[in-house]
């Protein structure tokens, strides 16, 4: 019964020799596979009484003897590990595992904050490099558009200007063109009195009327007294003749040859007063050498051989028209 006992301790103290063989072996490799079970030492140190507890409860059935034996063993066991540990220069994976988790967790939240700065520090330093930039940029835009803005200003100075000379010279150009619209019509009226004065021309050439000196002639074949000769010439549009000058007399004496012919000048009105039919005074005369006479009803004048002499009014001779001058 010893032995069968004995045995068995021999038993339980290899598989706990060989457990702790291997967890010295796989130390870190299980503290590693610990730091992704658990997130703090805590609940490695909870889950540690755990399986203390278990162990313990497992070894209850054991006798005083058995238990004993087994202290004795586990205390070998810890003097070997704290041992090896201290050859080995490692850390007691079990007994301070929930400290070196910490410390794990410590220095990995410490690299995070320090990659967390130097991201935050690089983040700072593009956003200055980018306002430093988009402020350089928004300066330029902004002398850019300044000069634009002066540029346009000046041009639009300059396109002023220009429309006021241009608006100086349409009022001009207009003052000009009603200037030579008035003249224009002017001259259209001119032409169409010219025209008329054409047509006139034609009309008494055709009737027989001499054209003298931008004046109208017309010598009458039938005889009249002084008073319905000119009642004639009136009819014609015309008047009896007027003379003025040597040249005019002469046409006339030429045009009459050795015919007596009325003029247009009288004393009518008052004796010794010569006038013409326009009213005008004499002031050039061709007399005969023995005229005017002076005899009381001898009130007109004939044109007979290039002179006058006074003649009574009634008597019948031919006369002479001369139409308003063509200017």
């Amino acid at each position: 019964m010893l032995m069968m006992f004995d045995c068995k301790i021999s038993e339980i103290s290899y598989v706990i020799y060989h457990n702790v063989f291997k967890t010295e072996i796989q130390g870190i490799d299980k503290v590693k596979m610990m730091l992704d079970m658990y997130e703090n030492g805590d609940d490695y140190r909870t889950h540690d009484s755990i399986q203390t507890h278990n162990n313990n409860f497992s070894l209850q059935g054991m006798d005083k003897e058995g238990g004993e034996m087994l202290g004795e063993i586990f205390e070998s066991e810890d003097d070997y590990r704290t041992q090896t540990d201290y050859n080995t220069n490692r850390q007691p994976p079990f007994l301070s595992a929930g400290r070196y988790v910490r410390m794990r967790s410590y220095r990995s939240v410490s690299v995070c904050l320090v990659l967390l700065c130097v991201l935050l520090l690089t983040a700072v330093i593009v956003l200055c490099v980018l306002i430093n930039t988009n402020n350089h940029q928004c300066h330029n835009n902004s002398n850019n558009l300044t000069e634009e803005r002066d540029q346009l200003l000046t041009k639009y100075t300059n396109i002023t200007e220009e429309r006021e000379q241009l608006l100086t010279k349409y009022t001009k150009l207009t003052e000009e063109r009603d200037k030579i619209l008035a003249k224009y019509n002017d001259i259209t009226k001119q032409n169409e009195q010219l025209n008329q004065k054409k047509n006139e021309l034609w009309a008494h050439l055709s009737e027989g009327w001499i054209y003298y000196k931008s004046s109208l002639y017309f010598i009458s074949s039938e005889s009249k007294s002084w008073s319905d000769s000119r009642s004639n010439c009136r009819e014609r549009g015309a008047d009896l003749i007027i003379i003025n000058n040597r040249d005019e007399q002469d046409f006339i004496s030429k045009k009459s040859g050795t015919d007596n012919f009325w003029i247009g000048l009288s004393d009518i009105e008052v004796e010794g007063r010569w006038k013409w039919v326009d009213g005008s005074r004499l002031s050039t005369s061709f007399w005969k050498a023995t005229q005017p006479q002076g005899v009381e009803d001898e009130n007109c004048v004939v044109n007979h051989l290039s002179v006058w002499s006074d003649y009574f009014c009634h008597v019948a001779f031919k006369f002479i028209c001369e139409a308003k001058r063509l200017n």
